[in-house]
């Protein structure tokens, strides 16, 4: 059944492919509207700003047998398409899916650069993603065919895989002095509460991740999915489009597990201070302290354990000397 579901759905895809931000079509999907132009210059690929909603609304029973409506969390998959090769299938929110694909190919060591790529337009009628590149298909191919054979199967929630060697460039990694990104106990309980603080889906319907990114103490954007990666890997993708400067003492807040893969996201990202209200694994923090990070979790109200980088945490009985 779900081949024969594939291959019906397969030519539709390509076709819609075809008329979604090709190198030479103007045309755009009904469902999509492209930016005006990228915030930072004209090399960053155009997207297009795909909109869905992100609760859905259900009737329950609960204990006592009464019926009543609450929200859940969307949920919906997003099969990705680099110069019409299909990739994979991410499963995700849709809060935004443009900067997802874009930080998730970033992440993935499957481009270098936002510049290598024209454009990102994504269709929620046939929940696709259409990447295309500036070097065109052979090129991708080439270039990919090595990195996507290579797979770890990670423990990720909406997304469960990893390209190539997972540690490959992490000695070439470099992240701020420790002297020019510390964080206070009294910045860390600051930033707790402006997460709290803000109007979410997890406030409304649970069940998602969240993930904030901080500078110098200000919120810079905060975004939720399904699972952490979605999250992180869509920081990633604004990241590209918004900042050309590396971060002055970036700090990632995180509701998910401090796991290999998220220390390695945020130190590819050259954020070396990560807190999370959850717990860590110990390849995450063996890979932290290999790196120089400084992972801060079970961070809830006034609780938190630091477990590595203790040189980038000011506690306030520093403070108070």
């Amino acid at each position: 059944m779900a081949e024969c579901l594939r291959a019906w759905l397969e030519p539709v895809l390509l076709a819609r492919l075809s008329f979604l931000g090709g190198h030479n079509s103007a045309m755009v999907s009904p469902h999509c509207t492209h930016s005006a132009a990228p915030p930072i210059e004209s090399s960053l690929p155009r997207l297009s700003q795909a909109r869905a909603a992100l609760t859905h609304e259900i009737t329950v029973l609960d204990e006592s047998g009464a019926q009543r409506r609450l929200h859940i969390p969307a949920e919906r998959p997003l099969t990705l398409f680099v110069d019409k090769q299909e990739l994979l299938t991410l499963m995700t929110l849709g809060e935004a899916p443009e900067l997802l694909v874009l930080g998730y190919l970033r992440n993935q060591g499957l481009i270098e650069s936002a510049a290598e790529v024209l454009s990102v337009t994504v269709d929620w009628e046939v929940g696709a993603a259409a990447v295309y590149t500036r070097a065109g298909a052979a090129q991708w191919q080439a270039k990919s065919a090595a990195h996507l054979a290579t797979r770890t199967v990670t423990t990720g929630c909406g997304q469960g895989t990893m390209f190539g060697d997972m540690q490959a460039g992490l000695a070439d990694l470099v992240l701020p002095d420790v002297r020019q990104a510390r964080l206070s106990q009294t910045d860390l309980s600051a930033l707790l509460a402006e997460m709290r603080a803000l109007d979410s889906v997890y406030k409304k319907a649970g069940s998602v991740h969240g993930c904030g990114l901080f500078e110098q103490g200000q919120l810079l954007h905060a975004v939720e999915d399904v699972g952490r990666h979605n999250a992180i890997d869509t920081l990633a993708g604004w990241l590209w489009m918004n900042r050309s400067e590396p971060l002055r003492a970036p700090v990632l807040y995180t509701t998910g597990r401090l796991t290999s893969e998220m220390v390695i996201k945020a130190a590819s990202m050259g954020v070396p201070i990560v807190v999370s209200r959850n717990g860590i694994t110990q390849m995450g923090h063996a890979l932290a302290s290999q790196l120089g990070l400084c992972l801060i979790g079970r961070a809830k109200g006034r609780h938190f354990i630091v477990y590595s980088g203790f040189e980038r945490f000011v506690p306030e009985a520093e403070m108070v000397t």
